[in-house]
This record gives structure tokens, sequence and C-alpha cells, in this order.
């Protein structure tokens, strides 16, 4: 039964929420000055591919995307604990996370 109402859901409707969560997160990176809500929106962008991912896997029964998915999900968890480990660090000498006061690092 739960195969039949993700079938009934059009791949359009993935595709354009994909496309909403993308544009979110781009704004996010292009508008906001915390390091931190800059993190989370490089993940809801990277969450919108997923997602985008699985949808097509889905839809041509190959599950070669949903695999795919797997290794990105992994990147992205090391990609948050590496940048987080050096916003740590960024925010020991400067004691703000606001990407603005990353000019002072420069010597």
């Amino acid at each position: 039964m739960n195969q039949d109402i993700i079938a009934g859901v059009p791949l359009t409707w993935y595709v354009w929420l994909s496309a909403i969560l993308f544009a979110i997160g781009v704004t996010g990176v292009l508008y906001r000055r915390n390091a931190i809500v800059i993190f989370m929106c490089v993940e809801l962008m990277l969450n919108a591919v997923n997602l985008l991912l699985v949808a097509f896997s889905r839809f041509h029964n190959d599950p070669g995307g949903q695999v795919f998915v797997f290794f990105i999900m992994a990147v992205a968890a090391a990609e948050v604990a590496v940048g987080l480990a050096i916003l740590m660090m960024v925010f020991r000498n400067t004691k703000s996370t606001d990407i603005g006061f990353l000019n002072r690092l420069k010597f």
C-alpha cells in the first residue's frame, strides 16, 4: 500500500519541491552572514539534490541513484565535521561566527 502512495505522486512534484528547497538554500548562502546558518543552507541544498536523485531513481526503477545518495550523505557528514571544527577555531579567535570577521585572519 505504501508504494501505491509513492507511485501516485507525480515526478514533477518532486522536481518542484527539490527546486524550491535548493533555491531556499542558495538564498540563505548568498544573504546570511552567520557561518552556522550558511552550513545549514548548504546541507539544505545537498538534501534537495538527494531528494531529486531518489525521485528519479524510483521513477526509472534503478537503485543507482539511491546508492549515490548514500555516498553524498557520507561526504556531507564529513564536510560538516570539518567545517564545524574550523568554525570553532575561528570562533575562539574572533568571538563571532559572522563571516565578515574572517577578514581579520588576513595578515
